[in-house]
């Protein structure tokens, strides 16, 4: 129900997403623990046809504006006359608040978590009487075997891929784990060899990348280290072109390190790199404005805080990331020595959700699309309490999104 300010939602089938788990932990029992009890939300948010509209002219654009030559040389910089991978990278996340005033595109990701754990929800509800139109494309799993075979493709042509890596610092401790073994299942059953390591386990040899006495042909990249500086087997091998690595440090320099927002969101830099008026107008509407700080400029940042979100350039997952309004005087000091993006302030949408039947409460919401090559594959929520999306609330965690009619 839609109450007050609030976006429209329905309950999901409940026993249906349990069923799926089930079967889940059934094969894994170890995998599924006490604090992946906030993973899935109940509900289904309602987006309009419009929101998504403008969400889908906003991820064009951002492509289009990364195909110009200008815009490729400024961001590789020297990298741009070095080796450069033919795949494009899977799993691009564009996150999005949805609010009256429109859809603001709030950052890119280029290793997105969460594809997998959305397909799996969105197949627990393929039955449910679930009102509007779902948000991904018909049998989401193949769509995404055969993405990881067309970026194999594109470096290897019609050689067989025999061996994906998922990838990740100590794989068993990490919060998405489970997703690395719903990724490694769904390559199994397609008759490709899937192993989730720790890049500290590869060697690079003379003829590939190898993990134990295993040559590795794709590596799933899910390391937050986007420049691999500190994985020099895997980055040795990236750069001599020995495995195909998805996603890769290009991608993440094209579209995802923050700084790019601020680029973006300049009409006059977008023309000189040669955008089109049309392209600029979408950005300029669909992106919050976003400057550099520097803290040549302290006290007017100081001054006018409270209409800025401050985020790390490289930064990741909402780690240090502050509302302008919450921030101390002692971290406002930290952050301006550099290294930090404001993002002028785009709320986010606001459900209610009622818990174990408690009185309905207000939950934030964001929008993420994934995309690859330019396609929207899955559409999905993530419901949080707090400054960013945690997983930490009972209600909150994904939420499927449905096209309202």
């Amino acid at each position: 129900m839609n109450t007050g300010n609030s976006s429209a939602s329905c309950p999901i089938n409940r026993l249906s997403l349990d069923n799926a788990l089930q079967q889940f932990k059934a094969a894994h029992p170890e995998i599924l623990q006490q604090a992946h009890d906030n993973l899935f939300s109940g509900i289904a948010i309602l987006i309009t046809p419009g929101q998504m509209t403008l969400m889908r002219d906003v991820i064009t654009a951002i492509e289009q504006v990364v195909a110009l030559p200008a815009w490729q040389q400024q961001m590789l910089g020297e990298a741009y006359e070095q080796y450069t991978p033919a795949n494009p990278g899977v799993f691009f996340g564009y996150d999005f608040h949805l609010n009256e005033a429109g859809a603001h595109l709030i950052e890119i990701n280029t290793n997105a978590g969460g594809a997998f754990l959305g397909a799996l929800f969105e197949q627990s509800q393929r039955d449910a009487a679930l009102p509007g139109e779902a948000l991904a494309l018909d049998n989401l799993e193949q769509v995404f075997v055969d993405m990881f075979r067309h970026e194999w493709q594109l470096q290897r042509g019609m050689i067989p891929l025999r061996s994906i890596a998922i990838v990740d610092e100590a794989p068993q401790s990490q919060y998405f784990y489970p997703e690395f073994m719903l990724a490694r299942q769904l390559f199994e059953r397609a008759g490709i060899s899937a192993f989730i390591a720790d890049p500290a386990e590869f060697k690079a040899d003379a003829d590939g990348l190898y993990l134990g006495d295993t040559k590795i042909d794709l590596v799933y990249n899910r390391l937050t280290d986007f420049s691999l500086q500190r994985f020099p087997a895997l980055l040795h091998a990236y750069r001599q072109n020995q495995v195909v690595l998805t996603p890769h440090p290009h991608a993440y320099t094209l579209y995802a390190d923050k700084r790019n927002l601020a680029v973006l969101t300049d009409a006059e830099r977008l023309r000189a790199l040669g955008a089109d008026e049309t392209t600029i107008d979408t950005l300029q509407a669909g992106i919050p404005l976003t400057r550099l700080v520097e803290e040549a400029d302290a006290e007017q940042w100081w001054k006018e805080r409270k209409d800025w979100f401050f985020k790390p350039a490289t930064g990741y997952g909402g780690k240090g990331s502050y509302r302008g309004d919450k921030l101390t005087q002692r971290v406002f000091g930290e952050l301006v020595q550099g290294g930090y993006v404001a993002q002028r302030k785009a709320m986010p949408g606001e459900v209610l959700v009622s818990v174990a039947g408690a009185e309905a409460a207000a939950f934030k919401y964001d929008v993420r699309c994934y995309v690859y090559e330019g396609q929207v594959q899955l559409v999905i929520a993530r419901l949080y309490q707090g400054q960013t999306t945690n997983f930490r609330t009972a209600g909150g965690g994904f939420a499927l999104v449905r096209l309202a009619s």
